[in-house]
């Protein structure tokens, strides 16, 4: 099928993302910080689908160590098809005055300075083949900023403007660009967000059924899936129960 590359596919999104496509018959890169869990899953990968993985130990916040890593794979792994720029976290919930800087510098590095970095490595390949897709997962919060969370929904709606810039700086090099925003998804993200406390990340996902990874993976599969002439740019999907960033029915 061809070469897919996933940040952050240690967990979640991305980890059902590297399932998915590698059950199509692509051949993934996965990359993560943590390694102990890239192994597992190119172990995972490698038997369930007999996929050909290359597991890519860095921390897309760092500029020289995507250079350094994803910038000198192996010639014939450059051929990528589908760029998933999935790496992202939501780190706090708090007004802007009780902020922990820290969390902003973790969100913005990551969600933002991360995406740029792992794109502006891979997008020559692609410029240099004329072909290639690229999804960026961006969230509701893009789309509509919520109480206290306000770096993380300003991080997100970088993600949205960076991928119209995108589409079109690629449209001559017929570059597909699709940004795709979920709603609430069952992942470590509220586990993250609220500092590893399993009750408030638990509390989130209470009286609603929340997406799944897979839910997230299938849409994603499926807007690499259409004619080449055919490129979805934005799509937001949530679960029944949610309308957007701050509507939810919970009963």
């Amino acid at each position: 099928m061809g070469i897919v590359l996933i940040t952050g596919a240690t967990a979640g999104l991305g980890q059902a993302c590297a399932a998915t496509f590698a059950a199509k018959g692509y051949d993934v890169i996965i990359t993560g910080r943590r390694k102990d869990r890239l192994d597992a899953l190119q172990t995972q990968l490698t038997q369930e689908y007999g996929a050909n993985v290359l597991p890519l130990h860095f921390d897309v916040r760092d500029e020289a160590a995507v250079k350094a890593v994803l910038g000198n794979i192996p010639e014939e792994w450059k051929k990528i098809d589908v760029l998933i720029n999935n790496a992202g976290l939501a780190a706090g919930l708090s007004t802007i005055d009780e902020g922990d800087t820290s969390d902003w510098d973790a969100m913005i590095d990551t969600n933002v300075k991360g995406l740029l970095y792992v794109s502006h490595t891979v997008i020559p390949w692609m410029r240099s083949r004329t072909t290639g897709h690229i999804i960026n997962i961006g969230s509701t919060a893009a789309k509509h900023v919520y109480a206290k969370g306000n770096v993380y929904c300003a991080t997100k709606a970088a993600v949205d403007a960076i991928s119209q810039g995108m589409r079109i700086d690629l449209l001559s090099y017929r570059i597909k660009v699709t940004a795709i925003h979920p709603g609430a998804a069952e992942t470590e993200f509220s586990l993250i967000r609220f500092k590893g406390d399993e009750a408030k990340a638990k509390e989130v996902y209470k009286g609603f059924i929340p997406l799944s990874p897979q839910d997230v993976a299938d849409v994603v599969f499926y807007c690499t899936s259409l004619p080449p002439h055919v490129c979805i740019n934005d799509l937001v999907l949530t679960p029944l129960q949610q309308a957007n960033a701050y509507y939810t029915d919970k009963n």
